[in-house]
């Protein structure tokens, strides 16, 4: 017996009945932006066309309507990621913005010359470039955790590289280019134990993996919502209060004030403390009717999923001869991530070919240019996983690699 009803996933999606070039849409970019159901749709124009107004500012009835539905978003995020304090889960733009925060706010209070920011070498660039510049300024060292040649964390080498002088550990939950799910939780008791604390960056893994801020046992967590069927523009920085109560703001202005006088002024409480400006209210909104499409699916379910395609997918990607698939080749340790190479094939031939055929991927470098050094290519072919997708889906985009070796004359399959 399935899980969820796939069929009538499917059906939830308007965009997977758009055609391209002729041919039904395969939609595996799941790990830029999932498509978005019609629950979440309907949700972002009901609010623009019943209830839009500012929240948090008006006693008027459309205003506290908004506030209402705003703020039951936050509630929902909060039993999503089973965080123990509502005040702590903090609305930003995306993943990215929240990590910035992080750096400017917590960073630039509490790094010093000579402290170490312990990252890993498959960071994307949103985890790594804000560190870069945070560690230039303070005068602080880049450490990085060497994966092994099936692409995952050494623990070994982590326990030897964490230490007196780390001061934040910084790591992905899961890998965009290699799948890879990382042991937080083991990383978390080495870096508390040296006294340092830990940022996860759940771009990747809140959507797709049951999460728990207790059981990652993580300091800050940040994700987007974009990537779990909710629209563009809404991201999440989960902190532990007592941290985020100790940082400076890190924007001001509109609602993270709370008095201000000519000569000074007293921020607002948790979490508009962190949150100026009018939001992106409608969109938040939005994101609420994903989450809650998500908790009704389950995210066991969830994973089940994407688990059975991503070895289906592994098993037969060995159907073709000159296929290099990076990362670990146990669907259990990795997402529905599948990055790939073939010998003398550039990824965006690879990409535009199956383009024709109506299937989409991604190919390049994947925002994470210093793991595809390690990995000494310029960039990879990335087909990526989510609840709507199908075994027959995959069958499709196999066969269009079949059909690429007689457009390149590169990929031979057996």
């Amino acid at each position: 017996m399935k899980a969820f009803d796939l069929e009538q996933v499917r059906k939830d999606f308007p965009i997977l009945s758009r055609a391209v070039n002729g041919k039904p849409l395969v939609y595996l970019d799941n790990a830029a932006t999932a498509q978005k159901p019609a629950c979440v749709i309907q949700a972002l124009t009901n609010y623009y066309e019943h209830y839009n107004a500012n929240i948090h500012r008006g006693i008027h009835t459309l205003s506290e309507e908004a506030t209402s539905a705003y703020e039951a978003v936050r509630e929902s995020i909060r039993d999503f990621i089973a965080a123990p304090c509502l005040r702590s889960v903090i609305f930003t733009r995306n993943a990215t913005e929240a990590v910035n925060l992080v750096a400017h706010s917590w960073g630039r209070t509490n790094i010093l010359p000579g402290d170490e920011i312990v990252l890993s070498a498959m960071e994307h660039h949103s985890n790594l470039v804000p560190w870069q510049l945070l560690a230039s300024e303070r005068g602080a060292k880049l450490v990085y955790l060497e994966l092994t040649e099936s692409g995952e964390i050494d623990l070994q080498q982590a326990a030897s590289v964490i230490g007196a002088r780390t001061k934040l550990v910084a790591v992905t939950m899961m890998s965009n280019v290699l799948g890879t799910i990382v042991p937080v939780a083991e990383l978390a008791k080495l870096a508390h134990a040296a006294g340092a604390l830990v940022l996860v960056d759940g771009a990747q893994g809140v959507p797709h993996l049951k999460t728990s801020v207790t059981e990652l046992d993580c300091d800050f967590l940040v994700f987007s919502l974009h990537k779990m069927l909710g629209p563009t523009g809404v991201g999440v920085l989960w902190g532990r209060p007592e941290l985020l109560e100790a940082m400076p703001p890190f924007l001001s202005g509109g609602d993270m004030i709370g008095s201000v006088w000519r000569d000074r002024v007293k921020f607002n409480e948790l979490p508009y403390k962190f949150e100026a400006g009018t939001p992106n209210i409608a969109d938040v909104i939005a994101s609420g009717a994903a989450i809650d499409y998500l908790n009704r699916l389950g995210m066991d379910n969830v994973r089940a999923h994407e688990i059975e395609l991503t070895k289906y997918a592994l098993n037969r990607m060995k159907e073709l001869d000159d296929a290099l698939v990076y990362g670990p080749l146990d669907a259990n340790k990795r997402g529905g991530v599948i990055s790939f190479n073939f010998a003398d094939v550039h990824p965006h031939d690879i990409g535009q070919i199956l383009n024709e055929s109506g299937i989409a991927i991604r190919a390049g470098h994947h925002c994470c240019q210093p793991l595809m050094r390690d990995l000494k290519v310029a960039g990879t072919a990335r087909a990526s996983f989510y609840i709507y997708n199908t075994k027959d889906e995959i069958d499709q985009f196999l066969e269009a690699l079949q059909e690429a070796d007689k457009v390149m004359g590169h990929v031979a399959c057996r």
